[in-house]
């Protein structure tokens, strides 16, 4: 349920957890405004992810969110995703960027440091990812991603999203860096919370609270 117009402030890039349900990411997904899906393959085999991925891509993109595999090129082309999510090396990067990028957008991150940031980033990915899938165990982000994400956003025109924690109140802090973005996981799917309330909660404290961009 996206708008026809995005919003011009941080926007929501909901993170499957494994084995994901497809009626729980449908009810995200109708919680109102949600950039992307990021699938990380996690430690499921190649089958199994493909499977999964052949259920929720077409939901995400029915909901006018761009779907993003984490792991393998070649599923993402398989299921027609929107993107690819590459970690590792630069070199690993810069030949996912050459031989996709003009097929899909190919975005990184698991970095620690600005250098390794700034590496990474000299091959001008379609964006850079603070955080690390399945790491949002606590309430609040971690503060080395709120600072990796306050100085990208300010310093590097790639832009960033910013992994909030398990509670969805999190998203302001997240949004306070200036990230183009806020990943979500835990706080939207994590048993015993309702996604569509968590998703509509999150784009109402954006809306609230999150910086406006520049047009």
């Amino acid at each position: 349920m996206n708008p026809d117009t995005p919003p011009n402030r941080c926007r929501i890039v909901l993170i499957a957890p494994p084995a994901l349900k497809a009626d729980r990411l449908a009810q995200a997904l109708q919680g109102g405004d949600v950039a992307s899906l990021i699938l990380p393959q996690g430690d499921m085999d190649e089958a199994a992810f493909q499977a999964m991925a052949e259920k929720l891509v077409p939901l995400a993109q029915q909901a006018g969110a761009a779907a993003i595999i984490a792991g393998d090129s070649r599923i993402a082309g398989r299921v027609h995703a929107d993107g690819i999510h590459i970690e590792g090396s630069r070199p690993d990067l810069a030949d996912a960027i050459e031989r996709l990028q003009d097929k899909m957008m190919v975005g990184t991150g698991g970095v620690k440091t600005r250098d390794d940031a700034l590496d990474l980033g000299e091959e001008r990915p379609d964006y850079m990812f603070f955080g690390r899938f399945g790491f949002d165990t606590t309430p609040e982000p971690h503060k080395r991603n709120l600072a990796l994400g306050a100085w990208w956003a300010e310093m590097i025109a790639v832009p960033c999203i910013v992994l909030a924690g398990n509670d969805i109140a999190s998203v302001e802090a997240a949004a306070q860096t200036g990230a183009e973005f806020v990943g979500l996981s835990a706080a939207v799917f994590a048993d015993g919370v309702d996604p569509h309330v968590a998703v509509a909660r999150a784009n109402a404290l954006l809306d609230e609270t999150a910086p406006r961009f520049e047009d």
